[in-house]
């Protein structure tokens, strides 16, 4: 078991949507199977680590509160964990600490760095109400793809001009987030898109949105839009997924909770628990640096593999995200390696 010490003033509602997500399954929801693995104790002495309560970039503002917790930890040699949230994510350099975050770039990010899936709900529970089954493989490959994706020069300025934002408020220091280059991650998506439906080996099942989520306004238009998405993934073995602002993929972990194949376009990302995952055994990662063209990628990946170990491996990906990127699961896998560290 490892105890856990931190300010607990910030484990209110106030903070709530701001927490350490830990935390907020320990301290809000009294998660049981954490509760096995995690203990907050109200004495820094008696704890193996600190925990920041919240987001690093909120935290940082109160000051007193930031500069206390981190002087305890200091004082009894405990090592401190860190939630950045956000689409950037901000690396801090603060010694004896361990970061979580969801995305960033692989080559520059450190070995305390931790990449947090997006813990998103079982779409068995709320929309795929017949329960999970494998499809069969096909000679034609079937490839989904449901969301934001739209090219054109007026995008292309629309995404500039939200990208000068963000530079602007990140040096005012309005906000801490990592720095990044411009990627129009709409208008990638949409010309990677338009390349794959080219293909005469690809089977593909695209529903293209001019806006994010379709531009819905109302939640009945929300539910029926999500609706949609899913019967997508659940309908496709293999589904494309590539970053949006912040380096990852939320639908990649909505595929592997689907139990279907993502289809994976590599931009310098680090995958969660990549330490003790063998990611290659579960996606297909695609680099558009190598000669064979994405297409071939796909179709190379999806032949290689007998009608048995095509069903085997959307069992193992639905398992995969069972048991390793819901966030009990997911906390359970980082206290056992801290544990054997």
């Amino acid at each position: 078991m490892l105890k856990l010490y931190t300010d607990t003033k910030f484990l209110t509602e106030a903070y709530r949507k701001k927490v350490f997500p830990l935390l907020f399954d320990l301290h809000f929801l009294k998660n049981t199977e954490l509760l096995s693995y995690y203990k907050l104790v109200d004495e820094v002495e008696k704890s193996d680590i600190v925990v920041f309560p919240i987001d690093y970039s909120q935290f940082i503002k109160f000051r007193e509160a930031f500069k206390s917790l981190l002087q305890l930890a200091k004082k009894h040699d405990k090592p401190i964990w860190i939630y950045t949230g956000s689409d950037y994510g901000f690396t801090t350099y603060i010694k004896n600490s361990y970061t979580f975050r969801l995305g960033g770039f692989d080559s520059k990010l450190n070995d305390t760095t931790f990449i947090m899936p997006s813990f998103v709900n079982d779409p068995y529970i709320s929309y795929l109400s017949n329960g999970f089954s494998v499809l069969e493989q096909e000679n034609q490959l079937s490839i989904g793809f449901v969301g934001h994706a739209k090219s054109g020069v007026l995008k292309y300025l629309k995404e500039f001009l939200s990208h000068l934002k963000y530079k602007l408020k990140r040096w005012l220091g309005l906000i801490l987030a990592d720095a990044q280059p411009f990627y129009p991650s709409s208008i990638k998506r949409a010309g990677y898109l338009h390349k794959l439906q080219l293909s005469k080996a690809l089977k593909t099942n695209f529903i293209l949105r001019n806006n994010y989520r379709a531009g819905v306004q109302t939640e009945a238009y929300k539910q029926k839009s999500t609706q949609e998405f899913y019967n997508n993934i659940f309908n496709n073995a293999y589904i494309f997924c590539s970053r949006g602002v912040g380096n990852f993929s939320v639908r990649f972990y909505e595929t592997l909770a689907v139990g279907r194949i993502p289809v994976l376009l590599n931009t310098d990302c680090r995958l969660p628990l990549n330490d003790s995952i063998d990611w290659s055994k579960h996606i297909i990662l695609l680099d558009d640096r190598k000669k064979e063209s994405l297409e071939q990628q796909i179709v190379a990946f999806h032949n290689s593999k007998s009608n048995e170990a095509f069903k085997e491996l959307q069992k193992s990906n639905r398992k995969l995200w069972e048991t390793h990127l819901m966030r009990p699961s997911y906390f359970i896998k980082i206290h056992d390696a801290f544990l054997n560290s």
